[in-house]
């Protein structure tokens, strides 16, 4: 039976790639010349892909909308038709679209199914609402290029997006959260803050860290290398790179080799840049041979890795070519597989509410079309990860097909405070590795026996999740978190001693803190400390100076009127330490 959300989330979808249709149609009416490719809903909204010989402008996309409104207004009815391959050929010849014509050729059996609304007809499955006027509210949203077939050999086409809902306050909304959304971009409040920055003509997706971004970083990786020591974990570290003949063992340069770089010459031998960490984390297993009492081993890395993105899909730190990945591999007996991947369920979620994400979407993948490893293994290994989320009371939906080539997985999607949805947490089974590299360990009875591995990061990747949180908290960070927690302020000349000793004090007690003492007007200070969302603001005047006192002022809550050095230094460690 359909949930009532299944069937909203199903209506919106049919609304969307309705609007698509319609949007193709307006185009064609304006800009005749123009060549269809495809128009699907997205998650969104929708777009279609249309080759013209210039880029659509924003008075175009006006031009659109209003043509749009007007098919609407006419309540055409889609109407659904199926018709022989051939005759659908020869209907698109007639029309002069190519594109349709190269999709009709590749897809399997004799008949096609056709949309049409008035005289606009698409080579379409559906689903689409029954006519136009169900379409409710839309707005195109802009242009973009993009690749026929995504492929960068292929001709560039005009891509024009466009969001529709059932209902204009629906809308209303949505917009909103996109104009909140590009108030946060990280990439602008990136450079408003001074955290980090790309460089294009050195080499585009790979981040520079400017101090205060590392002091974020730092923050980031001292809780995180301390939590896994806390549960058990070893950390160790491994090269950036090694001989080919590994990823070949591994299956990565079979499996993956689209995402990873050319080999380079050493010595005559070819090395390849690592994608993963886990092959090394192998080798250090291999050094020696295990005993069934060692287990579980748990190896946890802050490894940086290079994966190719195609240039087009680069984006700040969310999409990089080089990342630092949060890893970590648990080697364990086959008994002790359920109760672990429940431990670093735990572990994961307890990490991710440290951050303040306490709203979450897990999936259960299965396993893909293309993969390794016994049908068997796979069966296991799904069981595993099922029960354990099971027994952890967590709820989840299972995602068909979606597993990695060589294991079924758990992803954990967190939502940030728009309600988006951002990939964090995968756990990870895999049988695989263990048997490609022999694998062994000594049983109780002396014999040998090959351990289960799991992969799994937590935050996914440094870069990726330092973009999330920029966003999630619009630079404000939590005090513990944040690049400057405290920035004293000096109203005159004279209070710089002073100021000078409660820097050095706080300093001494780890409290990041800077010293403001321009020749500035107070009101300037206090606007550019806003600017850097620094937390709190210490003003020292002459009566501060001459009482040994500060004025505080938090970002947070105002005014908090005069203390002491020491009683703010209570009160911003136990906030610190508490991570409010």
């Amino acid at each position: 039976m359909t949930e009532k959300g299944d069937e909203k989330l199903i209506q919106l979808e049919a609304i969307r790639h309705s609007a698509s249709h319609v949007m193709a149609d307006a185009v064609k009416r304006l800009f005749p010349e123009a060549k269809l490719a495809i128009g699907p809903a997205i998650e969104e909204g929708f777009y279609y892909d249309f080759d013209y010989q210039r880029g659509f402008s924003s008075e175009d996309l006006a031009k659109i909308e209003k043509v749009m409104q007007e098919i609407i207004s006419q309540k055409l009815s889609f109407n659904r038709t199926e018709i022989s391959k051939e005759e659908a050929i020869k209907l698109f010849k007639e029309k002069n679209e190519p594109y349709k014509i190269e999709l009709i050729n590749e897809l399997e059996g004799d008949k096609v199914t056709l949309y049409s609304h008035g005289s606009f007809v698409d080579l379409c499955r559906g689903p689409h609402v029954s006519n136009t006027s169900e379409i409710g509210a839309f707005k195109l949203l802009k242009v973009a290029g993009a690749y026929w077939r995504g492929d960068e050999t292929k001709q560039q086409l005009q891509r024009i997006y466009g969001t529709a809902f059932s209902t204009e306050n629906e809308l209303d909304e949505y917009l909103r959260l996109q104009e909140e959304a590009a108030l946060r971009d990280h990439r602008k409040i990136g450079h408003q803050m001074d955290l980090f920055s790309t460089l294009e003509e050195y080499g585009a997706g790979l981040i520079l860290w400017h101090p205060k971004g590392g002091r974020i970083r730092c923050a980031i990786e001292d809780f995180w290398r301390e939590e896994h020591r806390k549960n058990g974990y070893e950390i160790v570290f491994t090269p950036h790179m090694a001989r080919l003949d590994m990823w070949k063992v591994s299956g990565h340069w079979d499996f993956y080799r689209e995402n990873m770089y050319s080999p380079m010459i050493v010595d005559d031998v070819e090395y390849e840049i690592k994608p993963m960490n886990c092959p090394f984390h192998i080798q250090i297993y291999k050094s020696r041979l295990r005993s069934y009492r060692e287990f579980p081993l748990r190896w946890a890395e802050l490894g940086t890795v290079y994966r190719y993105e195609r240039s087009g899909v680069l984006h700040g730190l969310m999409r990089v070519r080089g990342f630092t990945q949060d890893d970590a591999h648990i080697f364990a007996r086959p008994d002790q597989l359920e109760d672990e991947i429940k431990k670093v369920l735990n572990f994961s979620l307890y990490m991710l509410r440290s951050f303040g994400f306490n709203d979450f979407d897990i999936y259960l993948s299965t396993k893909p079309q293309k993969y390794v490893g016994s049908d068997d293994e796979w069966e296991l290994a799904t069981k595993a990860l099922e029960n354990a989320l099971k027994e952890s009371l967590l709820k989840y939906e299972t995602d068909p097909g979606e597993g990695v080539f060589y294991g079924p997985k758990i992803d954990i999607k967190i939502k940030d405070s728009l309600g988006r949805s951002w990939q964090c947490t995968t756990i990870q089974v895999d049988f695989n590795l263990p048997s490609r590299y022999k694998l062994e360990f000594i049983e109780s009875g002396g014999g040998k026996k090959r351990p289960i591995m799991i992969h799994r990061a937590l935050l996914g990747s440094i870069e990726r999740f330092m973009g999330v949180l920029i966003e999630h908290y619009a630079g404000n960070f939590p005090v513990w978190l944040a690049p400057v927690q405290a920035s004293i302020l000096t109203i005159t000349n004279e209070q710089v001693p002073f100021a000078l000793s409660v820097k050095n004090e706080l300093e001494d007690q780890n409290i990041r803190v800077e010293l403001d003492d321009r020749n500035e007007k107070l009101g300037l200070k206090v606007r550019d400390a806003e600017i850097e969302k620094i937390p709190y603001m210490l003003v020292i005047g002459k009566k501060e100076a001459e009482t040994k006192t500060i004025s505080v002022r938090s970002k947070a809550k105002g005014d908090l009127g005069k203390m002491t050095v020491e009683k703010f230094i209570q009160m911003i460690t136990e906030e610190i330490t508490q991570k409010r």
